[in-house]
């Protein structure tokens, strides 16, 4: 019996054994970003056929985001007047908790005097540095092993966000990846910056409030 549905099939008429390189590099932007050092066998598509992934992209409000200096891609819902539709928003908003929003600014902060002193290409940190970073900030009444649990359970959420990367083999060191930088920018620092001031002047109502980062839990490779 003829199948009703024809396989796709390359230039010369030839079947295809599995989807095209603008297939592959869409389905892993929706799954999260792309990076150039992860992902090298759809790198060099992403850059050939950019201008087709993001006219893709764009049917349903999304824009195509690439860093070639960092090496990363990601898709980011349009922002008011990018566009003259109102798409239903595709790419989740994350709620974050205080102490979440703190570190990943702790984090943002770091990866700033890094890059502006240092020559490495990669800024990675062990558990025990990220929990220096917060101990300033930490409750007094938190005692050093109550200290790194509570780290631990908020690095386990930045993980997931995809803004730490923790090493192979390893089970305490940490990359700080330089996505962190799109999503977190000078705009969003100063506000929670208020914040943290209001916190450390004794106003409680300033920690329970939460914030609000654009981005996917699949931006993890």
């Amino acid at each position: 019996m003829t199948s009703l549905v024809n396989p796709p099939s390359d230039a010369s008429g030839g079947a295809l054994n599995g989807p095209d390189e603008l297939s592959l590099v869409v389905i892993q932007l929706f799954k999260g970003p792309i990076y150039r050092e992860v992902h090298e066998k759809l790198w060099e598509p992403l850059g050939r056929l950019r201008r087709r992934v993001a006219d893709h992209v764009a049917v349903l409000g999304l824009r195509l985001e690439i860093d070639e200096t960092d090496g990363f891609a990601y898709l980011r819902s349009l922002r008011d007047g990018e566009g003259d539709i109102d798409y239903p928003r595709l790419v989740a908003r994350h709620s974050l908790s205080f102490t979440t929003s703190l570190l990943i600014a702790l984090l943002r902060k770091r990866l700033l005097e890094f890059d502006t002193s240092s020559t490495e290409a990669r800024l990675v940190l062990s558990r025990d540095q990220i929990v220096d970073l917060y101990r300033v900030y930490a409750p007094s009444d938190l005692d050093d092993i109550k200290l790194a649990r509570l780290v631990d359970n908020h690095v386990n959420r930045i993980v997931e966000l995809g803004f730490l990367h923790k090493l192979r083999g390893s089970s305490d060191q940490f990359e700080v990846r330089r996505i962190l930088r799109a999503f977190v920018d000078g705009q969003w620092l100063s506000q929670f910056d208020e914040r943290l001031e209001a916190y450390i002047a004794g106003d409680g109502a300033a920690r329970g409030r939460g914030d609000e980062l654009e981005g996917d839990d699949a931006t993890r490779a």
